[in-house]
């Protein structure tokens, strides 16, 4: 496959990138480099992927480059491209979350109809479920986003309908929940922590610690993309979680057991957006895609730290 990769510099999209040249497909990948979180970290992804010479790297926002060329050699879209953030997305932010997680997808959709592909993989979010009164979370319940962020990501999987509906755009959208792993964003929980434990710093705990997530390690996540790329049907929306839920206050432990140091807690009040649980029912995936995640928290966290430990070294 000829593939375009949408946020390759990110965390999922690097990786995304890295499986896909060792399968010997053919990759662009396009980033700008937003300043939500520092670029070197950005281009510590991407080194690895530029002396592959079946990568080609984009240093360009998909709100401005003429898209018509890039999408005429290319057989499958990886729309991972987003501006992240549940807390940030509040206020005269917001409309960076329009442009970025809205506008652009409507252009790459837009720019999608009239060429044949295989499929057009969007990377939506546990957060378009925000409060929702169901648990686990499947595909058919209430969708009652929680936060702007929520509503960026629910607006551009609606797109992805319509231009399947309308224009036979093969779509498939993917809710992911809660990634980590080595590369993670440095604003999300597990990298602040394991920094704050490296350091000897206080980790900041929003709430009492008894919210829980559905925590899913970011080589299942990969498997998913690429699961649903070869097995997705079109037009639809599959969860991808990775079994792994669990209370805050649970995590404290593991990460005292892999660091050998007693976390210092800081209790704080809920930031707004912060829904109280995620729980994904992945029994679609695992039915119509063969999804299968397989990795533990704690060995995905001692990951992670052995990742955090060269980062800042």
């Amino acid at each position: 496959m000829k593939c375009l990769v949408t946020g390759a510099a990110g965390f999922i999209g690097s990786h995304l990138c890295r499986r896909l040249l060792e399968e010997g497909e053919d990759v662009v990948g396009i980033d700008c480099f937003t300043d939500y979180y520092a670029r070197e970290i950005k281009e510590g992804n991407l080194r690895p992927l530029l002396s592959h010479n079946r990568f080609q790297f984009i240093d360009q926002d998909i709100n401005g480059i003429e898209l018509s060329p890039l999408m005429a050699s290319t057989d499958t879209v990886f729309h991972l491209a987003a501006q992240a953030g549940v807390r940030a997305s509040w206020g005269v932010h917001f409309s960076i979350y329009t442009r970025n997680n809205i506008d652009a997808s409507q252009r790459l959709l837009e720019a999608s109809r009239e060429i044949p592909l295989h499929k057009f993989i969007y990377a939506s979010s546990s957060s378009v479920y925000g409060t929702c009164p169901e648990l686990p979370m499947r595909e058919s319940s209430p969708l009652h986003p929680y936060s702007p962020y929520g509503v960026s990501k629910l607006a551009a999987e609606h797109l992805c309908g319509l231009y399947f509906q309308n224009y036979g755009v093969p779509t498939v959208s993917l809710r992911f929940f809660t990634v980590y792993g080595p590369g993670q964003r440095p604003d999300m929980a597990f990298h602040k922590f394991l920094k704050a434990q490296l350091e000897g710093a206080s980790i900041s705990v929003y709430g009492d610690g008894t919210q829980t997530r559905d925590f899913t390690y970011i080589d299942d996540i990969i498997s998913g993309i690429l699961a649903a790329c070869k097995r997705g049907k079109l037009g639809e929306v599959y969860n991808l979680g990775g079994g792994n839920r669990k209370k805050l206050n649970t995590i404290f432990p593991i990460l005292e057991k892999i660091s050998g140091k007693r976390p210092i807690i800081d209790r704080e009040t809920t930031q707004k957006g912060d829904v109280p649980h995620t729980f994904a029912s992945i029994e679609k995936a695992q039915l119509e895609l063969g999804y299968s995640p397989n990795v533990p928290v704690e060995e995905g966290l001692n990951e992670e730290w052995r990742w955090i430990k060269a980062l800042y070294a």
